[in-house]
């Protein structure tokens, strides 16, 4: 990619998880920001409550996209290093992770939320990770579901767990976080080939 495409990718992504965000903190509404400015109706709060939300939909892009071409490097560092069994260490690495999501939020939950919340949790990860890792696949090629299916699971948890952690954002937060994160993700990863087919890169089946 030049760096027209490379600066408008950037600036899709942003838009994307700035809706992102505020569509989902409607959902959410997080400790009733917006039923408070709804009830006396304040519009000027309301805006600011909005762009607060646009904000860390702003700020979640960015991390996301900082993890998109950390994985792009990590790929090509991986094939370079592991070979033939870097497909095998990449599985590896997403059981790994899925356990690491399951069992260190349950720890620090000190039994206060059921373990199958977590179990559940992981699941819908996975089951997500493997639905756009097959669309990636069968838009490009065979061999690219494996690493579209790492990115997803492997690169969304490290882009979100951290902040969990060490406490930064809190449960409503980590709901508009996490979907913020996917979406950015997905788009990314499937945008990607269709930016390189318009730079002359062979389409799927071609020489």
């Amino acid at each position: 990619m030049n760096s027209r495409k490379v600066v408008n990718l950037f600036l899709k992504t942003l838009a994307i998880g700035g809706l992102v965000g505020l569509i989902t903190s409607f959902f959410v509404n997080v400790e009733g920001v917006y039923t408070d400015n709804l009830q006396p109706f304040n519009f000027l709060g309301l805006i600011g409550v909005m762009l607060f939300f646009i904000g860390h939909g702003l700020l979640y892009s960015a991390v996301s996209q900082t993890g998109f071409f950390a994985y792009l490097y990590v790929n090509r560092l991986g094939l370079s290093i592991f070979r033939s069994f870097w497909p095998t260490v990449q599985f590896v690495l997403i059981a790994f992770i899925t356990f690491d999501l399951i069992y260190f939020p349950y720890k620090a939950s000190d039994g206060e939320v059921s373990l199958i919340w977590f179990i559940l949790m992981a699941a819908g990860l996975l089951l997500y990770g493997y639905m756009i890792a097959k669309i990636k696949a069968k838009e490009t090629k065979k061999h690219a579901f494996i690493p579209a299916f790492f990115f997803m699971v492997v690169f969304t948890v490290v882009e979100w767990v951290p902040a969990l952690r060490i406490g930064l954002i809190g449960v409503d937060f980590s709901i508009i976080m996490v979907i913020t994160l996917l979406v950015c993700n997905t788009y990314q990863l499937l945008v990607l080939h269709r930016l390189n087919q318009a730079d002359g890169t062979p389409r799927k089946g071609k020489k």
